[in-house]
């Protein structure tokens, strides 16, 4: 069994190679929040691996994911078996008190998706969205330090404004495997299907369509804004890189006129890199950039 300090290390690793758009927000942290971010990123991104290996069947994954969910009740007692991610993962849980069942939520949402390719409402869509994305926001200011109960309903909005940005970004990916997020009840007062999606169809009802959830994503954006207030003055620079990077993404998504099947918006990592260096007048200078930027 790894010790504390080189899951620590090996938490990092993956963290460094994997999390495209936060670790850049990571960068910004005090050494202490940087580390438990990492750990706290590898576990999840375990989840969504297995969930996501289509090189093996769908009862293997579902295998895979239950014996992760029994490793988290064990590592919950400390407990760790020879797995390298787990001893930094229960040791940043328990330093910052975050409540167990946020990964539980994870791990349910990421199991949802092995036999759900259809939501019909988007109360629907926002229950998967809560699992995958608002847990992780509710997780991360539990890292970042937070004073009023309000921080943690601002980070739910926040999950969901990440997790609609992915959605609108993955159209095409996730059509290539016959999945459609976007629920059919929205699609249908467009006068579109989603079969439509599947079949990669764009028209104006499709932009239509398309403003319409663009729309709904920035107003999650806006009504987290406050948030930025609300966390440890030392950990508010890398929470207005995080938010900034994924708005920065949804603008581009429509600055594209929402062609989302002919290429995946991204941003470059310079891009990234300069929105980290405007977040450092946070830290250093006092300052305030636009947020969102």
């Amino acid at each position: 069994m790894l010790s504390v300090r080189d899951s620590f290390v090996h938490c990092k690793r993956v963290a460094r190679a994997r999390a495209r758009n936060f670790f850049y927000s990571f960068l910004l942290l005090p050494p202490d929040e940087k580390e438990a971010m990492c750990a706290i990123y590898a576990f999840m991104r375990h989840a969504d691996d297995i969930s996501d290996e289509t090189s093996l069947r769908p009862e293997d994954r579902l295998a895979g994911l239950q014996r992760w969910k029994s490793a988290l009740q064990q590592a919950l007692e400390g407990q760790y078996g020879d797995d390298p991610i787990l001893p930094a993962f229960h040791h940043t849980v328990k330093r910052y008190e975050i409540p167990p069942q946020y990964f539980f939520e994870l791990i349910k949402g990421v199991t949802s998706d092995l036999d759900t390719k259809r939501y019909r409402t988007f109360d629907d869509l926002y229950r998967y969205c809560y699992r995958v994305a608002s847990v992780v926001g509710m997780t991360t200011i539990h890292i970042f330090g937070y004073e009023s109960d309000e921080a943690l309903e601002l980070a739910e909005k926040c999950g969901i404004a990440f997790q609609l940005t992915n959605i609108l970004r993955d159209i095409r990916e996730d059509a290539e495997i016959g999945r459609v997020y976007l629920p059919e009840e929205e699609l249908a007062q467009y006068d579109l299907k989603s079969d439509d999606l599947l079949a990669n169809r764009r028209g104006e009802r499709f932009r239509e369509f398309m403003e319409f959830q663009f729309n709904r994503a920035n107003d999650y954006y806006r009504q987290a804004a406050p948030i930025l207030r609300m966390v440890r003055p030392p950990c508010r620079a890398a929470l207005w890189t995080m938010v900034s990077i994924y708005h920065r993404l949804l603008q581009r998504i429509r600055e594209t006129d929402f062609n989302v099947f002919d290429r995946r918006a991204r941003l470059s990592d310079g891009e990234k890199l300069w929105i980290a260096l405007r977040a450092c007048k946070l830290r250093y200078f006092g300052g305030a950039p636009p947020f969102p930027a």
